[in-house]
C-alpha cells in the first residue's frame, strides 16, 4: 500500500495543468451503453475510478481502446452486451457504478448492479434513483446487494426529485433519452457535470433541453449514434490547486480549467484575502495573501460552496486569521479528516456538522491517514506547510480522484513522494 511522505514549508510556484474532470467522464463512460456505434471521448483523467469503470465496461464485454498510454481518451463502444451486470468484486470501491443502471434498462432492458461503494463520508443512498426507473415503468428488486431492473421499454413520464442528486439525476437522463415519449425531471442538479453530461447525449442523437437548469425535458428517441466528446476540466482539482498556492504562500498559474464552473470557491478564497485573476478564458492566477484571513462557509449544491471542497478549505482555515466557522449540509460523516489535522496541531472542534477552526496554527509534520478522496487532498494541502515530515497512509483514496497530483506538486516545488510499502 502506498503513502506520502511530504516535507512541508515550501512556496509553490509554477504552472499546473488541470485534467480532465473524473465527476463528469463516468457518466460520459457509463452513456457509452446506450448505443452499439463507438464513442470517443477525449481529455479523460488518469485515475483510480477510471480504470474501474474502463474494467466495468469491459467485463460487459464493451469494446474499450485508448489511443495513449496512459489513457487520455477513450473509444468505446458496445454493439451488445453479454454482461448486464455490474458485480460488487469491481465496483466495491467506486459509487459510479450505479450510473450504469439507467443506459443498461433503457437500451437493453435489463439490469443487476451491485449497490455502490465509494468513500467513508456518510449515506448516499440511491432509493431516488430507484423511485425515478420505477415511475418510467421499470421493475425493481433490490436482494442479495444487488438493484434489479427490468421493462420492455421505458415510458416517459414527469418525476420530481424530493432531494437534488447528481448521481440520480445523470443516471435517470441516460434512461429517459431511449423512454418513450417525453420525460421532466424536476428538482435536477445543475452541476457542470450534469449538463457536460446533456451535451455529449444530445451530439449523440438526443433531445434534451434545459439542463444545467431545475427542470429537464427529454424528448425520447428509437436509438442513439456514436460521437466525439471533450470532458470539462475537473472544477475540484483546480479548487485544490488554488489552495495548494494560498496555503504555501506562492504563485500558481492553473490552465486547462473553467473559471466559472469554480465561482463559489474562487469569491471564498478572495474573501480570505487570496489574490485570484482570470487569464484568458481558461486560466487561473492565485497569488498568496499578505495575510490569510477567516471566512464561514457553508458546503451547497452547486453553484454553492463544493461539498468536495470542504477538507481543502479547512486546511487553508488553520492558516488563517481568526475563527472560521464550516458547516458541511451534504454529508453526515464527512469531517474524519478533521481528527488527523489535529493530530498536526490544528485547533478544530466540531459539533454535529459545524467545524470550527481557530487560526493561524504552526502544524507539524505527523503521521495520518486518509478516510476518503477530498479528505487526502486536505491533509496533503495540511502536510505542504506543516514543518518536518508528514507520512500520509491509504493514498489510494486520492488516487481514485486526482491525476499523478505528486508529480503535479514536485513540479511547482513541493517535496512529495510516493513510497511503497515495500520500498
Amino acid at each position: 500500500m502506498d503513502r506520502f511522505k511530504i516535507e512541508g514549508g515550501r512556496r509553490l510556484e509554477g504552472t499546473v495543468k488541470i485534467s480532465g474532470a473524473k465527476n463528469a467522464a463516468l457518466p460520459a463512460m457509463a452513456a457509452a451503453l446506450l448505443t452499439s456505434e463507438p464513442v470517443r471521448l477525449e481529455n479523460i483523467p488518469h485515475v483510480r475510478d477510471i480504470i474501474t469503470m474502463a474494467k466495468l465496461l469491459a467485463h460487459m464485454r464493451c469494446r474499450v481502446e485508448s489511443p495513449d498510454i496512459p489513457p487520455s481518451a477513450f473509444v468505446l463502444q458496445a454493439e451488445t452486451v453479454s454482461h448486464a451486470e455490474a458485480p460488487y468484486e469491481l465496483v466495491k470501491t467506486m459509487r459510479a457504478s450505479v450510473l450504469t443502471l439507467g443506459p443498461l434498462v433503457a437500451r437493453f432492458g435489463y439490469a443487476r448492479v451491485s449497490l455502490p461503494g465509494g468513500c467513508a463520508i456518510g449515506a448516499r443512498p440511491i432509493d431516488l434513483h430507484i423511485q425515478a426507473l420505477e415511475k418510467l415503468g421499470a421493475q425493481i428488486s433490490v436482494e442479495h446487494g444487488y438493484v434489479e431492473a427490468k421493462a420492455k421499454r421505458l415510458r416517459g413520464t414527469t418525476f420530481r426529485f424530493p432531494k437534488i442528486t447528481v448521481t440520480g439525476t445523470e443516471n435517470i437522463l441516460t434512461a429517459a433519452v431511449l423512454a418513450e415519449g417525453e420525460t421532466v425531471l424536476e428538482n435536477a442538479a445543475l452541476e457542470p457535470e450534469v449538463t457536460d453530461l446533456a451535451e455529449l447525449l444530445i451530439k449523440m442523437g438526443a433531445k434534451i433541453e434545459g439542463a444545467g437548469t431545475s427542470t429537464i425535458r427529454v424528448q425520447g428517441v428509437e436509438r442513439l449514434h456514436g460521437a466525439t466528446h471533450t470532458v470539462i476540466p475537473d472544477r475540484i482539482e483546480a479548487g485544490t490547486f488554488l489552495i495548494a498556492g494560498a496555503i504555501t504562500g506562492g504563485e500558481l498559474l492553473l490552465t486547462h480549467c473553467e473559471p466559472q464552473h469554480i465561482g463559489a470557491i474562487i469569491d471564498k478564497l478572495k474573501e480570505c484575502g487570496v489574490d485570484i485573476r482570470c487569464e484568458g478564458k481558461s486560466a487561473l492566477r492565485v497569488r498568496a495573501a499578505k495575510k490569510l484571513v477567516a471566512a464561514d462557509v457553508t458546503t451547497e449544491e452547486y453553484p454553492g460552496f463544493a461539498t468536495d471542497m470542504q477538507a481543502q478549505f479547512m486546511a487553508l482555515a488553520t492558516q488563517a486569521q481568526g475563527v472560521s466557522h464550516i458547516r458541511e449540509t451534504i454529508f453526515e460523516n464527512r469531517y474524519l479528516h478533521a481528527s488527523e489535522m489535529m493530530r498536526m496541531g490544528a485547533h478544530i472542534t466540531i459539533d454535529g456538522n459545524l467545524a470550527v477552526v481557530t487560526g493561524p496554527t504552526p502544524l507539524s509534520g505527523a503521521p495520518v491517514t486518509a478516510s476518503d478522496l477530498r479528505a487526502s487532498a486536505g491533509l496533503v494541502l495540511a502536510a505542504l506547510v506543516a514543518d518536518n515530515t508528514t507520512w500520509i497512509d491509504r493514498v489510494y483514496h486520492i488516487d481514485r480522484g486526482y491525476e499523478r497530483i505528486e508529480e503535479k506538486l514536485c513540479a511547482v516545488g513541493a517535496r512529495i513522494e510516493r513510497v511503497s510499502e515495500s520500498t
